[in-house]
């Protein structure tokens, strides 16, 4: 080991200088233990190219002052046996590190990422706007890398987008990262959720994917209880079975975003507007997804609660309530409906300056 280190210093002093006296060996091997932060702000970015040389990569390092000097990182480099480790990518520099420090990174290839996370139930215009929000590109970028379907062409051969092909979920991507690479994650992460197991289960349901896909959307819009999931996906499979139409408001909400009119809220000449997407006027499902579910929907459309429940209407209080029958549920909604919202314009005008 001693005649190790005594044959590495010797060849130390060839590679920094040619004919380095014993004193700019010593300073070598001080400058590759020695931390340096040449840059003057609170953090320095770094892209080191792919196949780039050891000599290339400290010139970069140099230029950037994360590095005192790119011969002496070469040198370092040397010295550590990893130059055919060095990893390239984005990294991202925040104090003053030695050259050996600056290889460790390399080598163990932390490159810069930033997280962005794509909530449940989202469009692909709303993942745009969080996918521009977060600083990562430009929302038309990622809707147009999301128009085409071959990424899910042999789960959904008549797909038109990746319409609920998006899984939601929390994603580390490096910087400026291409919509494309976004895409092909989140595609990535959907296709590693819904496995075979999920596969044979609908196909031995009777459903294909698409259908599955547009009935976890459609129970991911309307609650965000987990464990009211299964029951809501009851309430459709059971319309389903029947031929009950879906009538669901989810779906008037995407019809009407689809054709840049909803305000927030439903009118009742909404409900018949034509679209395939109003499922008040078109029976069974509408022809795609509406949203991106997330796993547990997928689930919950694929296994729903063994319940008779045919109708369902919201308590206000973000939970649901179920009936068998319409007689069952017109009482539901009296109660929770016109009757809740009457007690609330009587309270509002019965208070002062309301």
């Amino acid at each position: 080991m001693v005649v190790r280190r005594i044959l590495a210093l010797v060849t130390l002093v060839v590679v920094l200088a040619s004919g380095a006296t014993a004193v700019a060996v010593w300073l070598g091997w001080n400058g590759m233990h020695e931390p340096y932060k040449g840059y003057g702000g609170a953090e320095q970015f770094v892209t080191i190219r792919q196949g780039a040389a050891s000599a290339e990569i400290g010139r970069t390092l140099a230029d950037a002052r994360v590095v005192r000097d790119g011969r002496l990182f070469r040198a370092a480099v040397w010295w550590s046996g990893q130059g055919r480790s060095l990893k390239a990518g984005e990294y991202r520099f925040d104090r003053a590190v030695t050259p050996l420090d600056v290889i460790d990174v390399l080598v163990r290839g932390d490159v810069y990422t930033q997280r962005i996370t794509f909530p449940e139930g989202l469009t692909i215009e709303e993942m745009a706007k969080l996918y521009e929000t977060n600083g990562f590109g430009l929302a038309r970028d990622f809707v147009e890398a999301a128009r085409s379907a071959e990424r899910i062409r042999d789960l959904d051969p008549g797909a038109p987008d990746l319409e609920g092909y998006l899984f939601p979920e929390t994603y580390a991507m490096p910087r400026h990262v291409p919509a494309s690479r976004v895409i092909g994650a989140m595609v990535d992460r959907f296709r590693s959720v819904y496995g075979e197991e999920m596969r044979t289960r609908a196909a031995a349901e009777g459903l294909t994917v698409r259908q599955l896909v547009t009935l976890a959307s459609i129970v991911e819009k309307e609650t965000g209880k987990p464990e009211e999931r299964p029951m809501v996906a009851a309430v459709y499979r059971n319309r389903m079975k029947i031929g009950m139409p879906m009538q669901a408001d989810p779906t008037i909400v995407y019809a009407l975003q689809k054709a840049h009119r909803y305000n927030g809220n439903i009118r009742r000449d909404d409900l018949a507007m034509d679209s395939p997407y109003n499922t008040y006027k078109y029976p069974g499902l509408p022809p795609g997804p509406i949203a991106s579910p997330g796993k547990a929907s997928l689930e919950a459309a694929l296994m729903p609660a063994d319940v008779p429940y045919l109708y369902f209407v919201s308590r206000n209080d973000g939970s649901q309530v179920f009936a068998s029958t319409l007689a069952e549920h017109d009482r539901n909604v009296r109660k929770f409906q016109v009757e809740y919202f009457r007690n609330e314009r009587g309270r509002r005008s019965a208070t002062p300056g309301t």
